[in-house]
């Protein structure tokens, strides 16, 4: 079994490393591409393709191209009408090459179609929190006239790739329903050569009445002592580091520090379209991930400096915990510590608000909510499944293994229902102001009580036909009754929480458990795996895993079980 932190063969040379000159994208020719390339609709991948993270691509691969921005935007504008959304459209951009490109292709159609559009305040970047933030803001209150968002934004993903998505009324990701309609629309937009797209030039749609100046940056930092508390970390007098990583909220930390009068130090606040100045990830590209350890490099070597540090992607919808005691945290760390904290230090919170996970997150943070004797609600992949709880209050927080978290204000009223970067990261100064101890600390103190799991997720190859098989899987095609010297207590196709598809399956025993997950974008599947009896326990259930799945997938179609497993994610609870 292949583990990141330790393969030569499968890490490239370059990783944790600055980026060469080599790697950095060549600006004005992916600016060219995306103007005067068409994408052909008849090739799958340079379709639209609109899922709960909206459409992502390359302008270099003809997959985010100037056609594919204007017919979403006028798909989205469509199903507004269709649905009586008639408020403002609040709108974020984040600090990849292509997204202000996209947004002045945005703007062209929104305005032409008589959309109230909410630009920010002096072309300032706008991160996915402060977006689903003012949509909530706008909406609290009213009945109609409602609001809604969209970021152009690809997340961490590579210099080169670009990004659109959408946030409905109850200001987190578009539910199925809405992104399959939009994504069906723009299709049919791209087929007609962009025939029925309303456009204005830029300079009109700029000028219309229509189009709105809102301070994003203002508005968020101003409230953000009703989700945190800053008066305790004011009053602890700790100091802490912040790595904008060039992204959306590079503004922010400097105005936190201000507003609320903290010793808090910003590492950097360079802004390159190239993002020269990340370490390189793992497979020798430049990403902005926070949870990686190859990518956080600056950070981490700057932790002994600081009580605590921490970093967000670049539309600040990720987080990346750095402390003294133990680095950067591993995603499923923080969250169990988070929640630990949160549940205990608010007791605005209905007894009832209950704590959410995905299916493929930490077991841990199961122990963790039968402590507090809280519900756990168990839900598939995707935080648009934690948006209706995190908006009624149901549930007091949502988070998954990818570092992607929100949870409720202080009052117990909601604060985001998308995934905030930066309330995640000013919750880690908060916990280690109140309690003296950082997250890092905080964990191992989880484990002497609980536990010691660790974790890994690899990818394996397997064909489009053996993809479809995973997701549509059964619990009685898996024909093991045991795994790794335990009996199998239950086989999951649908998330406990709410009985949602996995799109996949989940084998869980005694003291381990597994899940595997068939890519959306390449012809792998993902299996993560953890186990609370140490290493060569998890090492067999991961080897039983591929045998599982491997066995079911050839009783579909007479294949061999699928070849071993690529780089994915490895880590001790990662």
């Amino acid at each position: 079994m292949t583990d990141l932190g330790n393969a030569a063969v499968n890490i490239s040379p370059l990783a944790g490393k600055p980026a060469p000159y080599s790697l950095l994208i060549d600006i004005p020719r992916l600016i060219t591409c995306y103007y005067a390339d068409t994408p052909d609709a008849s090739v799958a991948a340079q379709r639209v393709a609109f899922g709960t993270s909206g459409h992502r691509g390359s302008a270099f691969e003809g997959s985010f191209n100037e056609w594919h921005v204007l017919a979403i935007t006028q798909a989205i504008c469509d199903y507004r009408k269709r649905h009586g959304v008639a408020g403002p459209l609040f709108v974020g951009v984040d600090t990849h090459a292509l997204s202000v490109p996209a947004s002045t292709s945005a703007l062209e159609v929104f305005a032409a179609n008589g959309v109230e559009t909410m630009i920010s305040h002096d072309d300032e970047t706008t991160p996915t929190p402060a977006v689903s933030h003012a949509i909530l803001a706008y909406n609290r209150g009213r009945a109609a006239g409602l609001a809604d968002g969209v970021v152009i934004t690809p997340s961490h993903n590579p210099p080169d790739s670009g990004g659109y998505k959408y946030n409905s009324s109850n200001g987190g990701p578009a539910d199925v329903d809405a992104t399959l309609w939009i994504e069906k629309r723009a299709n049919a937009l791209l087929e007609a050569g962009l025939a029925g797209i309303q456009r204005w030039p830029f300079k009109r749609a700029r000028r219309a009445a229509t189009t709105h100046s809102h301070d994003y940056l203002s508005a968020y930092v101003n409230d953000l002592g009703n989700v945190i508390d800053m008066d305790v970390i004011r009053a602890s007098h700790i100091r802490m580091g912040a790595d904008p990583l060039g992204g959306a909220g590079v503004h922010y930390w400097a105005r936190i520090a201000e507003r609320y009068r903290v010793d808090l130090s910003v590492v950097s606040e360079e802004v390159d379209p190239t993002f020269r100045f990340m370490s390189v990830d793992w497979d020798g590209k430049i990403r902005m991930d926070p949870s990686s350890s190859y990518a956080m490099q600056r950070l981490i070597k700057l932790k002994d400096g600081y009580d605590i540090a921490f970093g967000c992607d670049t539309d600040y919808d990720r987080h990346g915990i750095v402390s003294k005691s133990a680095g950067l945290l591993a995603p499923n760390h923080y969250l169990a510590v988070a929640i630990d904290y949160l549940f205990s230090h608010r007791p605005q919170w209905s007894p009832a608000a209950g704590v959410g996970k995905t299916v493929v997150s930490s077991q841990m943070i199961d122990r963790v909510a039968a402590r507090l004797g809280r519900k756990l609600v168990e839900v598939p992949v995707g935080f648009k499944w934690f948006v209706d709880g995190l908006f009624d209050g149901t549930l007091g927080f949502g988070g998954e293994e990818s570092a992607g978290a929100s949870f409720l204000r202080i009052d117990g009223q909601a604060w985001t229902t998308d995934k905030d970067g930066m309330a995640a990261a000013m919750l880690a100064a908060e916990i280690t102001a109140r309690t003296g101890r950082d997250p890092g600390v905080a964990y191992a103190a989880l484990t002497r009580d609980l536990g010691e799991p660790v974790f890994k997720r690899f990818e394996a190859a397997a064909s489009p036909a053996q993809k479809s098989k995973l997701a549509r899987l059964s619990a009685h095609e898996v024909r093991s009754t045991e795994m790794a010297g335990e009996k199998i207590l239950a086989i999951l196709t649908h998330a406990p929480g709410n009985d949602a598809p996995i799109g996949g399956v989940k084998v869980l025993a005694a003291s381990g458990w597994f899940a595997a997950r068939p890519s959306g974008t390449e012809d792998i599947y993902k299996i993560y795996a953890e186990s609370f009896k140490g290493e060569a326990h998890l090492q067999r259930i991961l080897l039983e895993a591929q045998d599982i799945v491997g066995a079911a997938l050839a009783a579909g179609d007479g294949a061999g079980a699928p070849p071993g497993q690529i780089p994915g994610q490895a880590g001790k609870g990662a």
